[in-house]
């Protein structure tokens, strides 16, 4: 009851006509809008008071000129006393900002609202001082790192600029340390970070002229081997060919691939009694899911099915011996025992199933011929 009738004596009138004692006519002041919020306990003091005990007050006070750094004009030409955003010490004594208007447990005095402007506008000024100290740290961090990469690139004549976007001239980005992209610009950079991008572009572009004539000598390659394939093709067709392939090679009407594969057929003829390796399907996957724990009632489709081919780094007596055997029959052959690791996409993390099979591998004229045959699992 004491805190309501000290408020009541206040010279405060209701929000937005509420005045304080106007200052003597010779001193130029400013009427200036306060915003502030009263916490339950303030709002039942105000109540006691005879104000609306409403959470957000707002009053007018006038502000000598002398005191008008604690004062904010918006675009519209408002002032308002600096109460918001406030600014507060944390437990390590470093300015916060929260968007929001003090609060206070009992109506507060013009002259509590103008020592918390004064308060603030001090938090404030050191909050900007904080952060521009901050700032200033985080850019000398920055140039030194950016330093360190340039350096690093400009030195090790193996390192690239990212491509996407393109490296030019004037402007070129880095990956650092960490996968963090750093974009050096000749208008912005000094000392070795600024000669990054041009060296960027010098190796791009020496880059792209040494892939397209790569890829210049590759089709040439290509064309090379297409017309040995072709004359190959023209003289086994003469040798060996049906009156019917002869025929249409003769008119043009002879795909590459039927000699290719008749070509094939003739060089693996002495495996035709071997098993071919045909994989694992959709249901032999399914089977051996439904015997593993959890995979009860699991379903696999052939789309669903995820196929890893890898080298073998063992084998097994039996495997061996069946690499050896086809090895025997064909002694000019490559023999690889490689091993296919089934999966199901809608199962990732159920167990895999893994078949081998041996690849033999025959070179034959400019034809480079390859066909799989089953191998033991164990």
């Amino acid at each position: 009851m004491e805190t309501a009738a000290r408020f009541a004596s206040r010279h405060m009138e209701p929000a937005g006509d509420a005045l304080v004692p106007i200052p003597p006519e010779r001193e130029r002041a400013l009427r200036v809008t306060v915003t502030y919020l009263l916490s339950e306990q303030g709002r039942k003091a105000s109540l006691l008071a005879g104000g609306d005990g409403r959470a957000v007050q707002q009053l007018t006070v006038t502000v000598p000129a002398g005191r008008l750094h604690l004062v904010s004009v918006d675009p519209k030409g408002v002032a308002r006393l600096k109460l918001r955003p406030s600014f507060e010490l944390d437990a390590q004594q470093r300015v916060i900002v929260k968007d929001a208007p003090p609060t206070y447990d009992a109506p507060p005095t013009p002259d509590d609202l103008f020592r918390e402007a004064a308060r603030n506008h001090q938090l404030e000024r050191a909050y900007h001082l904080e952060r521009s100290a901050e700032k200033a740290k985080h850019r000398e961090v920055d140039v030194d790192l950016r330093t360190e990469v340039a350096r690093a690139f400009l030195n090790d004549r193996t390192q690239r600029a990212v491509e996407r976007p393109t490296p030019a001239p004037t402007h070129c980005f880095l990956i650092a340390q960490g996968g963090r992209r750093l974009r050096f610009d000749v208008s912005r950079d000094e000392g070795s970070a600024r000669d990054v991008p041009l060296e960027a572009y010098r190796r791009f572009t020496a880059d792209l002229r040494a892939r397209r004539e790569r890829g210049r000598q590759q089709r040439f390659m290509d064309a090379t081997q297409y017309d040995g394939k072709r004359q190959f093709i023209a003289e086994w067709i003469r040798t060996h060919g049906t009156s019917d392939q002869q025929a249409r090679h003769a008119a043009g009407v002879l795909s590459m691939e039927e000699p290719a594969q008749a070509i094939a057929d003739e060089a693996f003829a002495v495996l035709n009694d071997q098993p071919r390796y045909v994989g694992i399907d959709d249901a032999r996957l399914q089977a051996h899911l439904r015997l593993c724990p959890g995979y009860a009632k699991a379903v696999v489709a052939s789309a669903d099915l995820t196929v890893t081919v890898t080298e073998a780094r063992s084998a097994t007596s039996a495997q061996w011996e069946r690499m050896q055997q086809l090895k025997a029959l064909v002694p000019d052959a490559e023999v690889i025992l490689r091993a296919h690791k089934i999966g199901s996409k809608l199962h990732a993390d159920a167990p895999t199933l893994t078949a081998f099979g041996v690849r033999v591998t025959r070179k034959v004229g400019p034809f480079i011929l390859k066909r799989e045959y089953v191998a033991p699992d164990v």
